[in-house]
Formats: structure tokens, C-alpha cells, sequence
């Protein structure tokens, strides 16, 4: 069975060690600036507090509740969707997702197109854009991890279990019980968006006060484009091959230069 995470919203204190978990495992540098950024500096940024460097992050929202004032905390990371869009638009097989749940990236294999990230409906792809060979950066879901047992770095450390690895059809079914229990929002975002995501989130507050895509489709994206991108390559093939004839018939005759 696929694995997947629950985030129990309400539950998050906003303590960061998830994202101090991630950025140890995943051996990514610490950024001077981003360290002095608070969680509601990062929720007030169009790209959520996610770069190359940063792959998970944690936004405050300060909402209002049966007339109270409450602060709610955000992990924010790639989704890993269940059918990706970023997968089907990676024409040289950069992105793979694998049977475990994880959506990986392979640079090895990434010519720079930049596809996957008009295609990611939840905009959490970043680009390296300040390296002389750059790549496209996010949370890989700890696969190596995954792969042999083990639950991911960020949830091994959350102190108040808002954040909980398992298998994502048993973490579905607890979803919706807290949902019962607790007088949550009657939704687990994720079940369904995009054809559904291994990250699931419950809370006590709208899900759109808190800047998610509530508006995306249920339907998996790659069932849009899919036959497009299968004719990718063979309309670069099919272009350079035009391009080579007419710079043949062009140079036709010509004497080479000395």
C-alpha cells in the first residue's frame, strides 16, 4: 500500500522542527535570511516560505472562530499527488513516483524545461536559478527512508503528532474520524484534489483562509495533457529535422569558406 501523511492542523504549534528535521536529512543549507523569517512572514509571500533550499515550511494564519481569534500553522511542501502532473509533463523521466507514495526527481535526467512547474498545480516546484547548472528543487518525501520502513524525517520529530506517516488509505479513514470527533470542516484536503495527494490535511478552520488550492480540480491533471506530451519529443525530433533540411537547401551550392 502507498504511504502517505496526515497533518492535523489544528494540532501544529508551530514549533519548526519538522522543517529543521528536513533540512538535516536532506543535507540542505541553512540560508541567514530565511532563518530570521517568522511563520508569518512566510505566510504573507506568494511562494509560501518554499525555496531550492527550503523544502518544507510553516505559515501562520491568525483567523477568527466562533469569535475568537486563533492561530493556525501551515506545513506547506509538495503534495506528492497520487497521479502527478509534474511526472506526466517530464518528458526525459526526471520525475518518477514511486509505488511507496514519493514523488522524486532525478537531476541526472532534467534538461531545464521548466514544464513541471507550470504543470504542478500547487506550486511547489523552485528552480535553481542562481546556479550555473541549475535543477528544480522540493521535498522528496524522505523515499530512502520510505523505501526501507521508516516514516519521513519531519514526522519522526513532531512533538504534539500533528503530523502522522502511515499507510494513506488508514490515514484517510482516521482523517475522517477526527473530522467526527472533533467537529472539524467536513473535508480532507487531499482525498480528492488533483485525483488525490499522499499529503492529507484536516482542520478546524476553511481551508481557504489558509491560501490552499481549494479550487483545483479533482480530476488527476495528467488525463488533460497526456496525449500531448507523448508527441513531445518527436516534435523536437521532427523540428531539428526541419531546421537541418532547410540549412542544407540554404547552404545548397555554396562554395566553403576558406
Amino acid at each position: 500500500m502507498a504511504k502517505g501523511v496526515l497533518v492535523d492542523i489544528p494540532k501544529c504549534i508551530g514549533c519548526e522542527s519538522c522543517s529543521v528535521a528536513c533540512k538535516l536529512w536532506n543535507e540542505l543549507e541553512w540560508d541567514e535570511q530565511e532563518k530570521c523569517k517568522t511563520a508569518e512572514d512566510r505566510a504573507k509571500e506568494p511562494n509560501n516560505g518554499l525555496w531550492p533550499e527550503e523544502w518544507t515550511s510553516i505559515n501562520r494564519f491568525d483567523l477568527e472562530k466562533d469569535g475568537e481569534s486563533v492561530a493556525r500553522y501551515v506545513k506547506t511542501q509538495c503534495m506528492h499527488c497520487e497521479d502527478p502532473a509534474c511526472v506526466s509533463s517530464c518528458f526525459s523521466k526526471a520525475f518518477q513516483k514511486l509505488p511507496e507514495g514519493p514523488v522524486i526527481y532525478d537531476q541526472s535526467l532534467c534538461v531545464g524545461c521548466r514544464y513541471c512547474m507550470m504543470a504542478c498545480p500547487f506550486d511547489v516546484l523552485r528552480y535553481e536559478w542562481k546556479k550555473a547548472i541549475p535543477g528544480v528543487r522540493k521535498c522528496q518525501m524522505c523515499a530512502t527512508r520510505v523505501a526501507n520502513n521508516q516514516e519521513t524525517a519531519c514526522t519522526s520529530v513532531c512533538p504534539t503528532g500533528a503530523i502522522t506517516f502511515g499507510e494513506r488509505e488508514e490515514l484517510l479513514a482516521e482523517a475522517k474520524k477526527r473530522i467526527k470527533e472533533n467537529g472539524y470542516v467536513d473535508r480532507v484536503f487531499g482525498e480528492k484534489e488533483a485525483g488525490g495527494t499522499s499529503w492529507l490535511y484536516i482542520s478546524d478552520t476553511p481551508f481557504e483562509k489558509m491560501r490552499f488550492r481549494t479550487d483545483v480540480t479533482t480530476q488527476p491533471l495528467p488525463s488533460y495533457t497526456e496525449g500531448y506530451m507523448k508527441a513531445t519529443p518527436f516534435v523536437g525530433v521532427g523540428w531539428a529535422a526541419i531546421l537541418a533540411g532547410l540549412y542544407v537547401y540554404n547552404n545548397k551550392g555554396k562554395e566553403p569558406l576558406d
